[in-house]
């Protein structure tokens, strides 16, 4: 009895199916969420960081325009001998206008202790520029003058634009606000990774703070400071980026708007006043008088208000604003930025010594202080010589960051002969498709409101989106699919 073969072999065994496409893994994050926190956080490091590291690199150098100006301008800042008691304001604004005829007084500072007299000058061709002679108050002496921006010498002028805007105007603008749009991004996002790949090892919150130096070198190694700094950096750099916002060209506006609509900006201080006869304020006062802002004003006036301030609690440094029209008041102003700050102001009319008007700095909205205070610290200001350091620190310690990060993308390049790379590849996509609708129901909307609300971190963003989705489905066209085996016998 003869038997086929395809009895002695069995039934035929069927052609095995053609592999599918690989599953998309949810990357190195361990979950969908995990995956899509990594590959926004790499990207932001790789494209956005290269504008973070020259905001850290120009604020470095702005920490030090205190001491730039020391070293410039001492000369003109200080005096060289301390007096007794310095002599009356008239007499100095008077030194200062015989040294500068041209423009109008629109501000003075009276130098206390080794600090000079600021009589500031004001004139349309000086455009948003001002001209400030520097003289001795005990002595009525002009030790020089500079141009200034809003009270800064030259140098922290030309260092405050290189950080704002690289000295390009409003395009340059961009790029710092851009910076600030995404640090906060960038280290939050660290900080959660960071916080899940210990969690995920059952590591401590103390594992948190000290490097993962398991590894005696590579990435491991690299990822371990650069994870641990990012860390120790978190809050000084969320308050570098909220601070930044508040004055930048898009962000800032939308900010300024929320105050508007909350009614937290700094009260205005009222300085209308009833017109009297012979008010200081009129134009046409005598030989004494001098101009600002197009009306001319009695010498005296200028001790008379800053005795009415003083009177009224006004210690410390302060700053006398001539009004710059009839019948309204002048303004004095602390301006002690250092903590704890001075900041009240008071209204007072030049003709009788009388204070008008007053806005103590307690009684200003909360949000309107701390944004103030923000600015100042921010500046390096607020806490003198510890404010300087620990903004210093900051850049520094985020330089070192980013450098790592770039680190850590190098050292993940492929090595093998047949798979050479010059970087790594980027973490796999796929995290928003395993996301739950639930989730996707509220980051939607919630992602949609702060790219409104930061529209230069909303534009960039949705560009990173669609880019990557372009290059994902270029990549799965180009994918080579695997022909059927074919059938033999």
């Amino acid at each position: 009895m003869s038997m086929s073969v395809t009895e002695l072999s069995g039934p035929p065994r069927p052609e095995p199916a053609p592999p599918a496409d690989p599953p998309t893994r949810p990357a190195r994050g361990g979950s969908p969420f995990g995956a899509l926190l990594l590959r926004l956080h790499f990207y932001a490091g790789v494209l956005v960081a290269p504008f973070l590291l020259v905001a850290a690199l120009t604020g470095l150098a702005y920490t030090v325009a205190p001491q730039v100006d020391g070293v410039l301008y001492g000369d003109r800042l200080t005096v060289t001998e301390v007096g007794e008691r310095p002599l009356p304001v008239a007499d100095q604004v008077g030194a200062a206008r015989n040294a500068h005829p041209e423009g109008s007084v629109t501000s003075v500072q009276p130098g206390t202790g080794d600090r000079t007299t600021r009589v500031v000058f004001s004139a349309p061709e000086y455009g948003e520029k001002q001209h400030t002679v520097y003289v001795d108050p005990y002595t009525a002496r002009v030790q020089g003058q500079l141009t200034t921006w809003f009270g800064s010498t030259p140098a922290t002028t030309w260092l405050d634009d290189l950080h704002r805007n690289l000295h390009l105007g409003v395009v340059g603008r961009h790029y710092s606000e851009l910076a600030a749009s995404w640090l906060w991004v960038v280290a939050l996002g660290g900080v959660v990774l960071w916080w899940r790949r210990r969690r995920a090892s059952r590591a401590t919150v103390r594992h948190l703070l000290v490097p993962d130096l398991s590894a005696a070198r590579g990435v491991r190694r690299t990822r371990g400071w650069h994870a641990t700094l990012g860390v120790w950096l978190t809050v000084g750099l969320l308050f570098l980026s909220a601070t930044g916002l508040t004055w930048s060209r898009y962000a800032g506006a939308n900010f300024g708007a929320g105050l508007d609509s909350l009614d937290a900006r700094a009260p205005q201080l009222a300085t209308a006043l009833t017109a009297t006869p012979g008010n200081p304020t009129d134009t046409g006062g005598g030989h004494h008088g001098m101009s600002t802002g197009g009306a001319v004003v009695e010498s005296a006036a200028f001790d008379r208000v800053l005795t009415a301030a003083r009177t009224a609690g006004l210690a410390g440094p302060v700053e006398i604003a001539p009004a710059t029209e009839p019948g309204s008041a002048w303004t004095v102003t602390q301006v002690d930025n250092t903590w704890p700050v001075a900041k009240d102001r008071v209204a007072v009319d030049p003709a009788t010594g009388t204070v008008t008007a007053r806005s103590d700095f307690a009684d200003w909205p909360l949000l309107a202080q701390l944004s103030g205070l923000g600015i100042q610290a921010h500046m390096g200001v607020l806490f003198g010589p510890v404010n300087q350091v620990l903004l210093a620190a900051l850049a520094l310690g985020l330089l070192c960051v980013i450098v790592w990060g770039y680190r850590m993308w190098w050292q993940r390049r492929p090595t093998r002969s047949d798979r050479r790379a010059l970087a790594g590849t980027p973490p796999a996509r796929g995290g928003v498709r395993g996301l739950p609708r639930r989730v996707l129901l509220v980051g939607v909307p919630v992602t949609a409101a702060v790219g409104w609300a930061l529209p230069l971190f909303g534009i960039t963003l949705l560009a990173f989106l669609v880019v990557d989705t372009v290059l994902g489905a270029v990549s799965r066209r180009r994918r080579p699919a695997t022909a059927p085996a074919p059938a033999g016998r």
